[in-house]
């Protein structure tokens, strides 16, 4: 059975020149990362970074920011032309382990989460981006940082308490994001 492209549609947080990536941190490696407007030490250059522009999944994933070593929340702009260059370079990760090996850019579909952790019936990117293209990511491509963790946390309280629609409307934006046909053929899981 064909599976729908819509299922592996990438939503996210975009302009016309850049799209914003979600990732969790220890609060020193924020800290520096804000300061420096640019991921710095002790964010590590020597292992595989994984960026994600869902940000309900990160939060399924963090949960809620509380997880140790993930205690902050971070709103990354990355230009749209890095994003794309990662993308043409990517790998899925369900392709041949040899291939996926020497992949300088590994891309990974997981269920979407609703605001609850709810996993929902489409699918959410996640693309991990190799040691040779690290210092690329965050010497080039990345436009801004911007911490999330207050309205992460409200967020979170707001749920708790029963509040899903008030939570809701502090979400960020994510709508559809325009790929190449190229591109979308490279990151989509062929059918089953």
């Amino acid at each position: 059975m064909a599976q729908s492209p819509r299922m592996y549609g990438i939503r996210a947080d975009h302009d016309t020149d850049s799209i914003v990536m979600y990732q969790a941190y220890s609060d020193a490696i924020a800290d520096a990362a804000l300061a420096n407007g640019r991921f710095v030490t002790p964010f590590s250059f020597t292992r595989m970074t994984w960026i994600k522009p869902s940000f309900l999944w990160l939060m399924h994933r963090s949960n809620w920011a509380r997880k140790p070593g993930q205690q902050r929340i971070l709103a990354v702009r990355l230009s749209r032309e890095g994003w794309e260059t990662a993308l043409s370079r990517s790998v899925l990760t369900t392709s041949h382990p040899d291939a996926v090996a020497d992949a300088a850019v590994h891309v990974q579909w997981d269920p979407e989460r609703s605001i609850r952790g709810a996993a929902l019936n489409h699918y959410s990117i996640q693309v991990g981006v190799g040691r040779g293209l690290i210092r690329t990511l965050a010497d080039e491509w990345t436009l801004g940082i911007d911490d999330l963790t207050p309205t992460v946390r409200k967020i979170a309280t707001l749920v708790q308490s029963g509040q899903a629609d008030r939570a809701r409307r502090l979400l960020p934006p994510e709508r559809a994001y325009p790929l190449p046909p190229a591109l979308t053929r490279r990151i989509t899981p062929p059918d089953r």
